[in-house]
C-alpha cells in the first residue's frame, strides 16, 4: 500500500509540475499579459543592476567614512551590499504589483507578485540564515526555506509535501519520513539560532553586571547553554517522532555503564562546579601550582586555562585544583609580597645599607609605597658579608614577579656603586702543606 501511495503522490506531483511548466512555456510563447508581465521582469533586473552600477561607490564611501558603527551594523551593510540587485529589485517590484492590482485586472500581474514574493523570500533567508551558526545547519535551513516559498508561489507546496511524507523509513511500530526529518532539522536550525542568540545576550548581560563575581558569571553562563541546548536536544527528538519514556530507561541503563569509564570525566565537571560555587579561582587570578606560575585565562567545565609568562597555555584539569596545594596570589585582593636577599660588606654602615635599599626599591616603577612601603632587614651574619632581606608590594602580579625583581636587584646594584656600598662574594685561600716537587708532584711520604 505504501509503494502505491508513493507512487501515486509522485504521479501528482510531476502531474502538477508538468501543468506548470507548460503554463511557463504558454506564457513566454503566446503574445498577451504574460508576455508583458516577463518583459517587465526582465526590465525590472536590468534596470536593478544598472542602479547598483550607479549606487555601490558612494554606498561604500558613506559606510567607511562613518563614525561608531557597531559590528553587527556594518555586518548588516556589508550584505546589503552584496544583494543590491536584490533589494532594488524588491522595492521595484511590489510598488509596479501594487499599482497594477489598482489599476488593471489582477491576473495581468499576477507573474510579478510571484516574482516580487520570490525576491522577498530569497531577501529574508538570506539574512535570517546568517544567524545559523553551524554551516551544514544554515544551508538546511536556507535552501528549505528557499525550497518551500518557491513551492508556495507556485502551488505545488502540498503536492510535493505529501510526496516526502509518503517516502518513510519504518523500524518496527516506528516510522520516519524525508518530510518529518526535514521539518525536524528545519526546527533544530531555527531552535540553535534562538540559543546561541541567547546565550550570547545573556552572557553579555550577566559581564556587565559588577554585582555578581566572575566565578558566578561563568557558572551562571554554563547553566544556561546546558538548558537552552539541552531544550534544543530534547525538542530534536521529539520532532522526529521518537517516545522520550522509551529513550530515558534505556538512556539509564545505558549510563550506568559509561559511568564507569568516565569517572574521570565526571570528577573533572563536579569540580568545575565546586570551583565555580565556591570562588576559590576566577578569571584573571594569578595562581601557581607546582612549576605552573600564570594567570586564569578562562574556567571550564573540564579544565582550567592557565597563561605563563612565556604565552604558553596550560590546560589543568579542574580535579587537579581541588585536590592539589594551589597558591592564589591574588584571591582576597592584588597585593603580594616579594622578598630579595643580598649581602653586604661588613666595612659597610648597615643602618646606610638598609637606608639605600629601601630608596632603591622605592625608585622601581611598579613597587608600592603605600599603603606597604618597602623594608629591610638584617637577617644574619653570613662567613663573607652581612645578610639582608628586602621586602616591597606588588599590586599586578599578572605582569610578572621575575622581572620586578630583576628590576629591584638593578636598583640596588646602582645605588650600592654610587655611594660605595661593596657586594662581597665567597673567598677561599688553598694552602699546601709540606711543599710541593719541582716537578710539581706530591712529595713522598
Amino acid at each position: 500500500m505504501e509503494g502505491q501511495d508513493i507512487g501515486t503522490t509522485l504521479t501528482e506531483l510531476l502531474a502538477a509540475a508538468t501543468d506548470t511548466a507548460t503554463q511557463i512555456g504558454e506564457m513566454v510563447t503566446t503574445p498577451g499579459w504574460r508576455q508583458y508581465q516577463i518583459l517587465i521582469l526582465l526590465g525590472l533586473v536590468a534596470l536593478s543592476y544598472v542602479l547598483r552600477f550607479v549606487t555601490s561607490a558612494p554606498l561604500e564611501r558613506w559606510i567607511r567614512a562613518g563614525e561608531g558603527w557597531q559590528k553587527w551594523q556594518l555586518r548588516l551593510l556589508v550584505q546589503l551590499l552584496r544583494r543590491l540587485p536584490l533589494v532594488y529589485f524588491v522595492m521595484l517590484c511590489w510598488p509596479l504589483y501594487w499599482v497594477m492590482q489598482e489599476v488593471t485586472w489582477p491576473s495581468r500581474s499576477y507573474l510579478i507578485g510571484i516574482a516580487a514574493t520570490l525576491a522577498t523570500a530569497w531577501f529574508a533567508v538570506g539574512f535570517i540564515s546568517r544567524l545559523v551558526p553551524n554551516q551544514t545547519l544554515r544551508r538546511v535551513f536556507s535552501w528549505t526555506l528557499l525550497t518551500y516559498a518557491t513551492l508556495l508561489a507556485l502551488n505545488l507546496a502540498e503536492p510535493a509535501a505529501e510526496f516526502l511524507d509518503g517516502i518513510a523509513v519504518g523500524i518496527g511500530t516506528f516510522q520516519v519520513s524525508i518530510l518529518t526529518v526535514l521539518k525536524a532539522l528545519l526546527l533544530i536550525a531555527i531552535l540553535l539560532t534562538v540559543a546561541r542568540l541567547g546565550t550570547r545576550a545573556a552572557a553579555a548581560g550577566l559581564h556587565r553586571n559588577e554585582d555578581i563575581s566572575p566565578s558566578m558569571r561563568v557558572l551562571t553562563i554554563k547553566a544556561i547553554q546546558v538548558l537552552f541546548y539541552g531544550i534544543v536536544v530534547l525538542v530534536g527528538i521529539r520532532a522526529l517522532g521518537f517516545d522520550l519514556t522509551g529513550l530515558a530507561l534505556i538512556s539509564g541503563a545505558v549510563g550506568v555503564g559509561i559511568g564507569f569509564g568516565l569517572q574521570k570525566v565526571v570528577s573533572n565537571l563536579v569540580s568545575g562546579i565546586i570551583i565555580l560555587l565556591d570562588r576559590s579561582i576566577k578569571p584573571g587570578d594569578v595562581i601557581s601550582l607546582g612549576e605552573t606560575f600564570g594567570w586564569i585565562n578562562s574556567l571550564g567545565a573540564r579544565y582550567v586555562s592557565v597563561i605563563t609568562r612565556d604565552g604558553k597555555e596550560y590546560l589543568i584539569p579542574n580535579e587537579d585544583l581541588i585536590t592539589s596545594q594551589v597558591v592564589n596570589w591574588t584571591h582576597s585582593d592584588d597585593y603580594v609580597r616579594l622578598d630579595i636577599y643580598f649581602g653586604a660588606s661588613y666595612h659597610d654602615d648597615p643602618h646606610k645599607v638598609r637606608r639605600l635599599a629601601i630608596e632603591a626599591a622605592k625608585g622601581v616603577k611598579r613597587v608600592l609605597v603605600q599603603p606597604n612601603a618597602p623594608v629591610c632587614h638584617i637577617v644574619g651574619f653570613g662567613d663573607s658579608s652581612v645578610d639582608y632581606i628586602l621586602r616591597f608590594w606588588i599590586s599586578d602580579p599578572t605582569a610578572g614577579l621575575t622581572n620586578i625583581r630583576g628590576n629591584v636587584y638593578l636598583a640596588l646594584w646602582d645605588t650600592f656603586h654610587e655611594h660605595g656600598i661593596s657586594i662581597p662574594f665567597p673567598q677561599r685561600e688553598v694552602r699546601l702543606v709540606g711543599g710541593a716537587q719541582s716537578d710539581g708532584t706530591a712529595p713522598q711520604g
